[in-house]
């Protein structure tokens, strides 16, 4: 593996380039120094944690400040939540899969979701580290904030609640055995997304966008 200074990945772009076999057992190095190696693991009740509750504070703030009443917070959340649908389609396809046509753009693939699979059954690496997740709440929670005024109380409860639901199902389908009852749609659905050569399945906890961006897995035997 070449050598790269302790800031960056170690990953190199040859180990996004291409489609990798599936290493359902270990861990990749992402980074030399030992600091921030440990730091690119968590387990994933903290990311959810955080997004679940800032999706509870933001829905209480806004009710309790008088932002928004019982109906409008209900619609509010609602539509949050449909957005988050989509960004997380979005996301996954052309953040995620973004082509490796450079070294540059392969090392940040890599690191960004190559790594993850690579390595599909690594739980510590199924959601962002705590203290990247709490950027990205905050985040979240300024651009809402500028853009939307007083609705984005309940437009960041509904995509913030989207954000940990999508993260719960996500750890659940790679952690867990398929359930045995209707459930199981989501482990099929994501499964073909890793396992299948085509590029297809990028809806992790819904499969609408697929459904209408024409990435639905075909019905052929798998």
């Amino acid at each position: 593996m070449q050598s790269v200074s302790t800031e960056e990945p170690v990953a190199s772009a040859s180990q996004s380039s291409a489609p990798v076999r599936p290493k359902h057992k270990g861990s990749a190095q992402l980074f030399e120094n030992p600091l921030l190696e440990r730091l690119s693991h968590t387990h994933i009740a903290l990311p959810v944690g955080i997004f679940a509750a800032t999706a509870l504070l933001s829905m209480y703030y806004g009710l309790s400040h008088g932002f928004m009443s019982g109906l409008s917070a209900l619609g509010l959340f609602l539509l949050g939540l449909f957005a988050f649908t989509y960004a997380e389609y979005a996301v996954h396809r052309y953040l995620y899969h973004l082509p490796a046509t450079t070294p540059r753009r392969a090392k940040l693939q890599y690191t960004l979701h190559g790594v993850h699979h690579e390595y599909p059954k690594d739980k510590t690496r199924l959601a962002m580290p705590p203290i990247v997740t709490v950027f990205v709440a905050s985040l979240l929670f300024f651009i809402f904030r500028l853009s939307f005024g007083s609705y984005a109380f309940g437009l960041l409860a509904g995509f913030t609640f989207g954000y940990a639901m999508y993260l719960f199902v996500h750890y659940a389908t790679h952690a867990y055995a398929p359930p045995k009852n209707f459930l199981k749609v989501w482990w099929t659905h994501h499964a073909q997304h890793h396992y299948r050569p085509e590029p297809v399945a990028f809806g992790v906890s819904s499969t609408l966008w697929d459904h209408i961006n024409g990435t639905m897995p075909s019905k052929r035997a798998e």
